[in-house]
């Protein structure tokens, strides 16, 4: 390859964005910065479309005409995925992407010069993925194996820009209505949810962990700020190996005190998701990828776990809900209510940690509200379902001392080992309770992925420990 051209006697300017082209009236000149996304040749001329993190730019360069009128020698355009600077002129083209195209500099002493390409690295060696398509085609081992070059894809980059714009709504919901944003551990000396089904780790020469969830800390937080909630990865050592479950995974957390049952955390969590839908609707990023962002309705839908079950035709003595439960149920919400999500309340306090709050007495369940020692059966806890799919886990906490001390020796374990965890409900704790999302869980669902895998960057599953 030749070396780089030096710039013509103008004014190196200021670095344009690919998507403020169109703003930009005709004959300005412009220096643009990005990928060579795709390079095509033809007899008299060669397109180059530049990408950068905004969008795509065409860059026209004529090849120069011999004496008998036909273009000899193609321009030195660097392959595709070479970082390069490109200087040259607006010009208006209705079929360029924008409406507008690069095109040469004009220097009145000489005409026109051609753009000046200027490589900023070395030539890239040919992706492992066509990257100029329109859809990637590889199957998803090779788009994992090679993440760092797939994520570069237009679409691909979209899909994250959906999560990186769930995560601006999210927060700026919460930061809205009075939430402090905090940051706990990750390292921990205890299990979260269960002693099973954690990662292991030698701290300093003591057992700890990576945390299952804040979920110990953030209530603790709440008898600070009363309102908290983080954005962090959590770690869950499950065998699990489906298209719906990763070993690390980010998890938009939220609790809230003084609340008068799950009803008013399922209240917050519609505004965070309505919060959610709309950054994301304002990004443009579903409407390039073509996908259809949900309406989230004032209220969900609510339907209490005992009645699920026989709306799904289950058994009574059924202690969860199946996928195609699940997807039932989201059917079922959309024909009667016209929503993409429903409420599912009510969960048997035997599926649920230690620290949900039990369902008050309900009339209608009569003697089946106990189990068989006498302590409730259901609990004031829910999980939302979007389309047809688990996407949140929430509820109401104990928030007595001594409720906590019962529920722990009710599993058969020392409370002296949750010292740390119930000393902020010694000393005076307000009725709480919260909710996580998982957020390439609704990513996933929102563009319609088949594999939880597809939307997240690096996934850690059972096989995948790299890249």
């Amino acid at each position: 390859m030749r070396p780089p051209l030096p710039y013509p006697s103008v004014s190196a300017p200021a670095r344009t964005l690919a998507r403020d082209l169109p703003s930009l009236p005709p004959g300005t000149v412009v220096r643009l910065q990005g990928w060579v996304h795709r390079r095509r040749a033809l007899a008299t001329v060669t397109f180059l479309v530049l990408r950068d993190r905004t969008g795509l730019a065409q860059v026209v360069i004529r090849t120069p005409a011999g004496q008998d009128g036909v273009g000899h020698g193609a321009p030195d355009v660097p392959p595709e995925e070479t970082t390069v600077e490109v200087t040259g002129t607006v010009t208006a083209n209705p079929q360029a992407p924008g409406g507008v195209e690069i095109t040469g500099l004009r220097d009145t002493g000489r005409g026109e010069s051609g753009p000046v390409i200027t490589p900023l690295t070395d030539p890239a060696e040919t992706p492992p993925v066509e990257l100029w398509r329109p859809a990637l085609t590889a199957a998803l081992p090779t788009l994992l194996d090679h993440a760092a070059v797939a994520w570069r894809h237009p679409a691909q980059k979209a899909r994250w820009e959906v999560a990186a714009a769930s995560l601006r709504g999210f927060r700026a919901t919460l930061d809205a209505a009075g939430f402090t944003e905090i940051c706990t551990p990750k390292l921990v000396g205890t299990a979260t949810e269960s002693g099973a089904n954690v990662f292991p780790v030698d701290y300093f020469g003591r057992p700890a962990y990576l945390a299952q969830s804040p979920q110990f800390y953030k209530q603790q937080m709440v008898g600070v700020f009363e309102r908290v909630y983080e954005v962090g990865p959590v770690f869950r050592a499950e065998p699990h190996d489906t298209v719906r479950h990763l070993a690390e995974y980010r998890s938009l957390d939220v609790e809230l005190g003084f609340v008068r049952d799950h009803r008013d955390v399922l209240a917050v969590l519609r505004d965070v998701l309505a919060g959610m839908a709309d950054a994301v609707r304002a990004s443009g990023a579903a409407e390039r990828l073509g996908v259809e962002v949900p309406k989230v309705p004032d209220q969900f839908p609510v339907l209490h776990f005992a009645d699920a079950l026989r709306l799904v035709g289950a058994p009574a003595d059924e202690p969860d809900l199946a996928p195609e439960h699940e997807r039932a149920l989201g059917q079922w919400a959309l024909a009667e209510h016209g929503s993409d999500f429903v409420a599912v309340e009510g969960y048997p306090m035997a599926k649920r940690p230690f620290y949900t709050h039990p369902e008050p007495v309900r009339p209608e369940q009569g003697s089946g509200q106990a189990d068989g020692t006498g302590r409730a059966r259901w609990s004031n806890s829910f999980d939302l379902l979007f389309r047809g799919l688990e996407l949140v886990t929430g509820g109401q906490r104990l928030h007595r001392y001594a409720d906590y001390v019962a529920a722990i020796e009710a599993r058969g374990e020392d409370p002296v080992s949750y010292a740390s965890y119930l000393e902020a409900f010694r000393h005076g704790m307000p009725p709480h309770g919260g909710f996580a999302i998982g957020l390439e869980r609704w990513v996933a669902r929102l563009v319609g992925a088949a594999n939880v895998r597809e939307v997240t960057p690096f996934p850690r599953d059972l096989h995948r420990l790299v890249p």
